[in-house]
Formats: structure tokens, sequence, C-alpha cells
């Protein structure tokens, strides 16, 4: 998810150049925060071309035709899945030409390194990333706004930008409202309260199914929100969403990952091994919040996917992700002096419970005769949703 929009046409998220020096040295993370499209030189590693690519995390969406022959060529291609007929996603860390399809770049496993230089790796990328982030609303004249929930995330990327305004929405009453009002009001920030109601879910649903493809209830439960939010920023004029998406799958924020050897979530019996298959579920949630939020009308800004973050995050030892007491622990260190300290340890709900857009979700079913004891009840309502 990247702000750098196709300066060169056909090729989102970094420069041709750039592009072709990773693919001929199979680099994964040559210093973007995601790029994909159609690179028509090709690189001097023999690799025909023009060749299609999408990076290793698939920051950035790209659709194929299923049957094209060539799916390099004009019309077989596009980052809209709606302008294919018969569109499948490119796979991340992926180049495709008229020869086939290459798996180019895959996820780095480094080793653990040192405690000390671990730590004081992530607190150096995250400060030039936020940097970057702040030069870059400095010079843009698009207008930059925060996704903002109250949580660590959130608030480090909302460090960057202090004149950009916040928003979250929710159900009243509900945590993430909660926890974003105490957040900004100790940060001194403006913030956009969106308070949803049942109208406005039953109103996106069909929305977010026709943008990303997605009707499964947890997908929607976690999208409606974010959508929600994009779509009030977009009305108030803003013209890129920045968001806190990554931290979580890099830095160890799920419970899963804490004692990983007991739980059935996971296959790893490491910290560091479900962290890395947590980070793996990104090129799929990415592809999902990406689409969503082009279609509320904003671009989305995720500088927490750095490729300088995300090495640094690769590299930590499992005590500095994920312990019984603390989860992302090397971010909440590195956030310090940053964001205050209550917002700094702050715990956060997963965005589907923290908005209680699940459990409004589930109770719209109820009351429109899909009963828990029927096989996927919300499942069943949203068909019907559909179907109206």
């Amino acid at each position: 998810m990247t702000d750098d929009r196709p300066a060169h046409g056909r090729l989102r998220g970094a420069s041709p150049v750039l592009v072709a020096d990773a693919v001929a040295d199979r680099d994964p993370l040559p210093g973007t925060a995601g790029f994909a499209g159609l690179l028509a030189d090709p690189p001097a590693d023999g690799t025909p071309g023009p060749a299609l690519v999408r990076d290793v995390l698939g920051r950035e969406p790209l659709f194929v035709e299923s049957a094209a022959t060539n799916p390099a060529r004009s019309g077989a291609w596009s980052f809209d899945p709606e302008a294919l007929r018969d569109p499948e996603p490119l796979p991340a860390g992926t180049v495709m030409s008229a020869g086939g399809a290459d798996r180019r770049w895959s996820l780095p496993t480094p080793p653990a390194a040192d405690p000390a230089p671990a730590q004081a790796a992530v607190e150096d990328a995250l400060r030039a990333t936020l940097s970057a982030l702040a030069a870059e609303a400095d010079s843009s004249t698009d207008r930059l706004a925060v996704a903002f929930s109250g949580g660590v995330d959130s608030a480090v990327v909302a460090s960057a930008v202090p004149d950009a305004p916040c928003y979250v929405a929710g159900f009243e009453g509900c945590h993430d409202i909660t926890a974003a009002r105490e957040a900004a009001a100790t940060m001194d920030r403006e913030l956009r309260v969106v308070e949803l109601t049942h109208d406005d879910l039953r109103r996106v649903v069909p929305e977010i199914v026709a943008a990303t493809g997605r009707r499964n209830p947890m997908d929607l439960a976690i999208v409606a929100p974010l959508y929600l939010t994009a779509t009030t920023a977009a009305a108030d004029g803003v013209d890129r969403l920045a968001v806190g998406q990554g931290a979580d799958e890099l830095f160890g924020g799920y419970s899963k990952v804490v004692d990983p050897a007991t739980d059935d979530r996971v296959d790893a019996d490491t910290v560091r091994g479900a962290r890395t298959e947590t980070v793996h579920t990104l090129p799929s949630q990415l592809t999902r919040d990406v689409l969503a939020l082009r279609a509320a009308g904003v671009e989305p800004v995720a500088p927490l996917l750095n490729d300088r973050l995300v090495d640094a995050a690769l590299r930590l030892p499992g005590h500095l992700l994920a312990t019984p007491h603390e989860r992302k622990v090397a971010l909440r260190r590195a956030a310090t002096g940053l964001v205050p300290d209550s917002v700094r340890t702050a715990e956060k709900k997963a965005v589907q419970y923290g908005t209680y857009v699940s459990r409004e979700l589930d109770r719209l079913a109820r009351q429109n005769g899909f009963k828990r004891r029927m096989d996927d009840h919300v499942r069943q309502y949203v068909d019907s949703l559909l179907a109206e």
C-alpha cells in the first residue's frame, strides 16, 4: 500500500529501474513500500519482457485475465479487477510474462539478531519511515488524514503528521471510539468520530463486496469500519488515508503468536515461526483493504509496511515480538518519545470487535430471521442483502 502513484504510467510504487534491478538481483525488499504493474523493459538477467511484477508482500494489487496467453499485453491485466472479465490476482512476489510465471521473490527468513542491535534497527527504521511520511505530507498538495483507533500503530503513524485530522469509526460505546477519544485528547489531535448504524452496514455491505469480491462475514466486519472511515474522510476532501496496517503481523500483535505450541490457530511452535505465518497472510489482506479504500475514494498510505521496517521486524528475536505479558514489544519500545506512554502501552482489540461491527452484523442477521442455529447464519444474511 503506497501512495507513490504511477508516475511511470504502468508501474505503481517504484521506478522501472529500481524494479528491474530487484528482479535481476532477486532482492525481495529493495527499499519501497510495495510495487506492481508492467515492467516494459526486461532486466539484464534475461527475463523476457514486457513482464508483470508484484512485490513480495502484495502491497499493491494487480490482476490478470485468467485465460490470457500473454498476460502482459494491453487489456489482459489491471490494477482494478472490475476492468477485467475474469480477473485473478497476480501472486505476491511474482514476475509474469508471455513465457510464464516465476515466483521471483520470497519473504526473507533471517536468523534472529542480537536483542540490542535488533531493537536499534527497528527504532532507526521507524524514525526514517516516519520522517519520509512527514516530508511527503509537507511537499504534497493532497490532503492527508489518519485512520486512528487509539492504539500504538495508528498513533505512531499520526505522530509523523501532527496537522493531519484523525478519523475513527464504530458503533456507539465501542472500544475503538473510546480509545481513540482518549488518545486524541492526550495527543491534542483533531478527531472525527464516525458513529455507525445498522443502516450503514446494510448500505455498504454490497458496496464492499462489489469492490473487493469478498463476501464472508469476517472480511466484511474487518473492512466495513475502514470503508466507512474512508468514505467520510473522502467526503471531507481527504485524498490520502494513512493507516497502521501491517504492524500486528510484523511485530507480533496477535494473541496466537504468544504461545504457539499450545495454540491450534497456528502450525508453528515458536513465536518467530507463528509471526512468519501471520506475515504470509498480508497479501490477501492488503488486496482486500486497498481495493476497499480506493472504492471509498481515498488512496491508502501504509508507512509501517515500508521495506526497511519489514526487514528490521523480520530480524527480531521472539521475546521482542510477544511475551505472555506484552505484544508488539519492539514496536512499543520504538514508540517511546513518539507518543504518550498511555497510548504506547494501550491494548487494542481486533477492528471487527473493537468497533462492534462483528457483533452488530450478527444482530442484524438474527433480527432478519437468520438465527444462530442456522448454518453460517451471518453469511446467509449477507447473501440476502446482495440479492435485494
